[in-house]
C-alpha cells in the first residue's frame, strides 16, 4: 500500500463514496499480512518509499502467486528477483500483466504508474557481457523505484578505450553501478574518472583463483579510488536499490 492509495482511500471515507466499516476492512491487514507461509510487510512503501521485494529463489510459483495476489490488492508495484524461467511460465497464465526479465531472471508488475523520483540518472556499467545478468537485476531495480537509467555494457579494463569513448556518458551519470567479475578492477577505474558515488557490485564470474566472487570482492573493497561502496557477490539488487536511495537525496 503506497501513499497515494491511502490518501485516495481517506478522501473518498471524506466523501461519503467509501463507508468506513469497508475502509476499514481495507486497512485491517495494514502493516501486516500472514498467509501461513509468508507474512507480508503491507507497511514498506508507506514507511521506506518502495514496497516489499519478493525473493523468487526458494520459494514456488504457488507461493510467489499468493504473495503477489495480496500485493495487488494493495495496489503495490512488485518485483520479484531470481525466478527461473519455468516458474516464471505459470505466474504469467495468471498474471498477463506480468513483465518476465530474462537475463536477470526477474518479475515485474506496475499496478500503479512510477513516478520518476531520482533527481538524475544511474548508470550501470558491466565489466563482460558475462557480468550482464547482475548488471540488469540493478538496472530494473532502479527503474521500479522511480529513476532514470542507462547503461554500458561489456567495456571492462581489458579494453579500456570502450569505457574511455563513453566519457559523456559516465561525467552525466548522478550515481554509478559497477558490476565485474575476474578481478574486479573496473570500480577503480571508473573511480578515477568521476566525482560520483559509486556502487560496486562483485560477480561470481571468473576462473578457479576468483573462488567465486570473493577475489572480485576483496578486490573492490581494497580500491584505492576514493567514493567507491561495494555490495556483496552477484547483488545487483542491493545495488539497485541503494543507487536509488542517493539518487533521491
Amino acid at each position: 500500500m503506497n501513499l497515494d492509495y491511502l490518501k485516495k482511500l481517506l478522501e473518498k471515507v471524506k466523501d461519503d463514496q467509501v463507508d468506513v466499516d469497508t475502509a476499514l476492512n481495507i486497512l485491517k491487514h495494514l502493516p501486516f499480512e500472514e498467509i501461513g507461509f509468508a507474512t507480508i510487510d503491507h507497511h514498506r512503501s508507506l514507511r521506506q518509499g518502495f514496497p516489499e521485494v519478493i525473493w523468487g529463489e526458494g520459494k514456488s510459483a504457488r507461493q510467489i502467486l499468493e504473495i503477489m495476489n495480496k500485493m495487488k490488492e494493495k495496489q503495490d508495484n512488485i518485483l520479484v528477483t531470481r525466478v527461473a524461467p519455468e516458474k516464471a511460465e505459470i505466474i504469467k497464465q495468471a498474471f498477463s500483466e506480468v513483465n518476465y526479465h530474462p537475463d536477470s531472471r526477474s518479475l515485474t508488475l506496475v499496478n500503479e504508474h512510477i513516478e520518476v523520483k531520482g533527481k538524475g540518472t544511474i548508470l550501470v556499467i558491466s565489466a563482460g557481457t558475462s557480468d550482464i545478468p547482475v548488471a540488469e537485476e540493478a538496472l530494473i531495480t532502479a527503474q521500479m523505484m522511480g529513476n532514470k537509467t542507462d547503461y554500458l555494457y561489456d567495456v571492462g579494463v581489458a579494453g579500456l578505450h570502450r569505457l574511455i569513448s563513453q566519457k559523456d556518458k559516465l561525467l552525466s551519470a548522478q550515481v554509478l553501478i559497477v558490476v565485474a567479475g575476474m578481478e574486479g578492477a573496473l570500480p577503480s577505474v571508473v573511480g578515477g574518472l568521476v566525482a560520483k558515488p559509486i556502487i560496486a557490485v562483485p560477480t561470481s564470474v571468473g576462473y578457479g583463483t576468483s573462488f567465486g566472487g570473493v577475489t572480485a570482492l576483496l578486490g573492490m573493497l581494497n580500491s584505492c579510488a576514493a567514493g567507491v561502496t561495494v555490495v556483496n557477490i552477484d547483488n545487483g539488487f542491493g545495488a539497485g536499490y541503494n543507487a536509488g536511495l542517493i539518487n533521491r537525496i
